[in-house]
């Protein structure tokens, strides 16, 4: 019998780590090569982790709700036939033996006692509102750093993340400054949220775990940037005429349907291009513009959330191949099948609220961008023509565009010539053109 570590794989360009959400198998389960072994996560993607061979499952290296690295050995599988494949335990070296002298000794164990008695370990860390991998808390733990000294670490990782270095690094300057602490600031108080009557025949539901990124990611949103809307009403009788005379023709030729989405995102594309200003994203104080065009499009997953999958560099693309992304990036948010990197490096978005039959919306800025663009539903309305004969009141297709931008360095000027920019692509569309 041989053993296979089975590692977490690499989940796209800009992810290092991935927590572990279920186990599919258990110790002592028979798996079959290709067969998924646990399910893991991302801030953005759920997805599957398949075993390279078959075999038994012997060994779960990880917990659910543990933090993994990309690579890390997370599960031992026994095959049969092979060599032996053995987990490699990290290499802790022991140092030689030193002389210490007395007097250091005693300053050292003197730190210590001062250490004990200024701070009490906790038994865990779970109320901390930050997210704490287990290597961090057991640092913590060992270090015996309360939970409101830890609330004032601040974290280098994604997110704000406390990681490994942050911690130690903490660690020693903590003990270093021990006889003499700092003052530090308070942890923040926790919002109290208002009380809520529970009668008898309520349900209580948790949010799932896509649920509560969304809602951290909505806030914090609105506290970083300072929202501002514009509408503009636009008459999109012609485009609605070309796609219903081509629709069928088009799913004949291309093997996809058309739907308004891409001739949407289409015009975006090309604003955008006219507008690199609104193309932008803010770290800190410092504007970034960005060379690549990458739409983000608001997409539903199976569990009926949103997500925001992203298609690169949109103004290079016809119709026919903004279609073509459009429904793959939708089919695989239907089926939970994007990648980590389908929803990376996203530079402005657009959400179809239409959809649900809302008229207009005021979509939450997807961070660090400072545009989304909402489309309302297309309506019949009445509307004043304007013929060289006169005026007269005909029958339209129109749609309201919502507009929301960052304030802080888009001003109402670019964000309204902006949507107005695309309105005029929209309006402006050729009944005769081709795909």
């Amino acid at each position: 019998m041989a053993k296979f570590e089975l590692k977490l794989p690499r989940m796209g360009e800009s992810v290092a780590e991935a927590t572990i959400t279920n186990w599919l198998k258990q110790v002592g389960d028979k798996i079959e090569a290709d067969e998924a072994v646990l399910e893991v996560a991302t801030d953005k993607v759920d997805s599957e982790v398949p075993s390279e061979v078959s075999g038994v499952l012997v060994e779960q290296l990880f917990g659910k709700d543990e933090l993994v690295q990309v690579g890390q050995t997370i599960a031992i599988i026994e095959t049969e036939g092979g060599q032996q494949v053995e987990v490699k335990q990290e290499e802790v070296s022991t140092p030689a033996e030193v002389q210490v002298k007395p007097e250091v000794i005693a300053e050292v164990e003197k730190t210590v006692t001062i250490a004990k008695e200024s701070v009490q370990a906790p038994t865990d860390y779970s109320d901390s509102e930050k997210f704490l991998s287990p290597l961090v808390k057991n640092i913590a733990k060992e270090e015996g750093i309360s939970i409101e000294e830890l609330e004032t670490v601040s974290g280098t990782g994604k997110d704000g993340r406390v990681t490994k270095n942050d911690i130690l690094s903490y660690v020693e300057n903590r003990k270093t400054n021990v006889a003499s602490p700092k003052v530090v600031a308070p942890a923040p108080v926790k919002q109290q949220s208002a009380p809520v009557s529970i009668s008898g025949g309520d349900e209580i539901i948790e949010m799932d775990r896509m649920r509560k990124l969304i809602s951290g990611y909505m806030m914090t949103s609105l506290q970083t940037s300072a929202h501002v809307q514009s509408f503009i009403e636009v008459d999109v009788t012609n485009l609605v005429k070309w796609r219903d005379k081509n629709k069928v023709i088009f799913e004949k030729r291309e093997g996809e349907k058309l739907t308004f989405t891409p001739i949407f995102m289409e015009a975006v594309a090309k604003a955008l291009k006219d507008f690199p200003g609104m193309n932008i994203s803010v770290e800190g104080d410092y504007i970034i513009k960005k060379k690549n065009i990458n739409l983000g499009m608001a997409a539903a997953l199976p569990n009926g959330n949103l997500i925001v999958p992203v298609i690169k560099n949109a103004d290079q693309l016809n119709l026919v191949g903004m279609a073509k992304a459009v429904n793959d990036l939708a089919n695989r948010a239907k089926t939970g099948k994007l990648k980590p990197d389908d929803t990376q490096g996203g530079t402005y978005t657009v959400t179809n609220v239409g959809t649900f039959g809302s008229v207009f919306g005021t979509p939450i800025i997807n961070q660090p961008q400072v545009g989304i663009l909402a489309l309302g539903a297309i309506r019949k309305m009445p509307a004043v023509i304007e013929t060289p004969e006169g005026d007269f009141i005909g029958i339209r297709q129109k749609m309201f565009l919502s507009h929301s931008y960052d304030h802080r360095v888009i001003d109402g000027a670019l964000g309204g010539h902006f949507v107005k920019r695309v309105a005029e692509y929209l309006e402006a569309f050729d009944v005769d053109r081709d795909f």
